[in-house]
C-alpha cells in the first residue's frame, strides 16, 4: 500500500479469507499470483480446493493457481515440515530426523529417540514464532504446552492494534491448536535459498548464510552470500519432485565442523531477498518473468558487489547503531519514500511492542514467583 508499484488494492476481511483472496482474484483477473507470506499460501490452497469443487466452472482459477505454485499434489506437503523432511530423505538430501508429536507422551518418545537438545516447530507459522529449542523434558513439555495453544490475547492484540492484522482472532476464539514437529537439533550456522522455479525447474536461485537475526530464532536481518553445490542440488531435487512454480525459499543449517548443509525447512512463498538482483543467474524475478512470458531474461542491473546485505528496516529495527549499516550493502529502496517512511513507523511500533512485551513478561514471573 505504500510502493508506487500497486496500481489497485482489493478488500480483505479477516474472517472471510477465501472469499476475499477469491474475489480479488476474479477481479483482478491476474496472470500470475505471488502469495507474500506463509498465510496466503494456505489461502490460495483453500481457493483451489474451492475453485475445483466449482467444476468447470472453477477451472481456470485452478489453472492460475497451479501455473502460480506449482503442481496441486505438492500442496499438502509444503504446508507440512514432517512431510518435506521426509521427501527430502527419498531424495538423498540431508535433513535432520523430524517426527510428529500429537500429545505429551509423543513428545516423551520423540525425547527418548532424538535426545536433547531438541527442536519443536508448530506448522503453519514463521518467522521464528513457533519454533523451541529445549534441553530438558520439562522445557519440553512447557515449550509444547505454549506452541500448542491457541494465541495468547496479548499477541492477538498486538497483530490486531500494530500490525492491523487480525486472522489471529478467529483461530483465538475457537481455541485452535497446531500440530507440533518434534526436529533433531543440529549445531551449526543458519543459511537461506530462494529460488524462481517454472514446471519443476530451478530458473534462479540465491543463497545466504545469516549473520544477523532480528531476535532469537527470528528472521534475518544481515546475510552473507554463499554459493555451495550441495544447496543447488537439494532446491533442484525438490522442485522436480513437488513440480514447483513460482518462489521457493529454504532453511538450512550449515554444521559447525563439516560446513555440510542440513535442510531444516522449505517456504513455498518468496522471502526476504527475492527482489534482489545480484548477477547472472541470480535475478529472481526477471528469470520468472521470461519463463512466464517465453521470452529472453533481462536481467536487471547487478546492485552491488558487496557480499553482506543489510535488510532494511530489520537491521535498523535490531540495532539503529549496528556497524553492518555502514559496511554491509544496506537495502534502503530510495526510491519509495512512503514504504522509508512506513518502516520508521514500523520501528516505533516494534519498540512499543518490545516494551510492552518486556512488561508483560516481567509481571506474570513477578505473579509467578508471588505464588509460590
Amino acid at each position: 500500500m505504500k510502493t508506487s508499484a500497486v496500481r489497485r488494492i482489493y478488500h480483505y476481511n479477516g474472517f472471510a479469507p477465501t472469499t476475499s483472496f477469491a474475489d480479488a482474484i476474479e477481479a483482478g483477473a491476474p496472470d500470475l499470483l505471488i502469495p507474500g507470506d506463509q498465510y496466503a499460501v494456505v489461502c490460495l490452497h483453500q481457493v483451489y480446493d474451492w475453485a475445483r469443487q466449482r467444476g468447470k466452472s472453477g477451472q481456470s482459477v485452478c489453472t492460475l493457481i497451479e501455473r502460480s505454485v506449482g503442481s496441486s499434489k505438492s500442496y499438502a506437503i509444503v504446508r507440512a515440515r514432517k512431510a518435506v523432511m521426509q521427501l527430502a530423505e527419498e531424495e538423498s538430501i540431508r535433513v535432520p530426523r523430524t517426527t510428529v508429536a500429537a500429545n505429551l507422551s509423543d513428545l516423551k518418545r520423540c525425547a527418548d529417540e532424538l535426545l536433547f537438545p531438541l527442536v519443536l516447530k508448530a506448522d503453519g507459522t514463521s518467522s521464528g514464532e513457533g519454533v523451541r529449542i529445549v534441553r530438558t523434558l520439562e522445557e519440553a513439555k512447557r515449550g509444547f504446552r505454549a506452541l500448542q495453544s491457541p494465541p495468547s490475547a496479548l499477541r492477538v492484540a498486538k497483530r490486531a492494534l500494530i500490525d492491523r492484522d487480525v486472522r489471529s482472532v478467529l483461530p483465538a476464539l475457537l481455541r485452535q491448536r497446531r500440530k507440533i514437529n518434534a526436529q533433531e537439533f543440529v549445531d551449526g550456522q543458519d543459511a537461506t535459498s530462494l529460488a524462481a522455479c517454472w514446471k519443476g525447474k530451478v530458473l534462479a536461485r540465491l543463497h545466504f548464510e545469516v549473520v544477523k537475526k532480528q531476535y532469537k530464532n527470528g528472521p534475518a536481518s544481515v546475510m552473507r552470500r554463499i554459493d555451495i553445490p550441495e544447496l543447488d542440488t537439494a532446491i533442484s531435487r525438490i522442485a522436480c519432485r513437488l513440480e514447483l512454480s513460482g518462489f521457493h525459499g529454504f532453511d538450512f543449517l550449515l554444521e559447525k565442523q563439516s560446513r555440510k548443509p542440513y535442510l531444516i525447512e522449505m517456504n513455498p512463498r518468496p522471502t526476504q531477498v527475492g527482489h534482489l538482483t545480484l548477477g547472472h543467474t541470480r535475478d529472481l524475478p526477471a528469470a520468472l518473468y521470461a519463463a512466464f512470458a517465453r521470452t529472453p531474461i533481462e536481467e536487471g542491473p547487478k546492485v552491488t558487489d558487496n557480499d553482506i546485505i543489510a535488510l532494511f528496516p530489520q537491521e535498523w529495527m535490531r540495532n539503529p547503531s549496528s556497524v553492518f549499516l555502514r559496511t554491509a550493502y544496506h537495502d534502503i529502496p530510495w526510491e519509495e519514500p512512503e514504504l522509508i517512511r512506513e518502516g520508521t513507523r514500523q520501528r516505533r511500533g516494534w519498540s512499543s511492542w518490545c516494551r510492552a512485551s518486556k512488561s508483560a513478561r516481567l509481571f506474570l514471573t513477578d505473579r509467578h514467583s508471588g505464588a509460590e
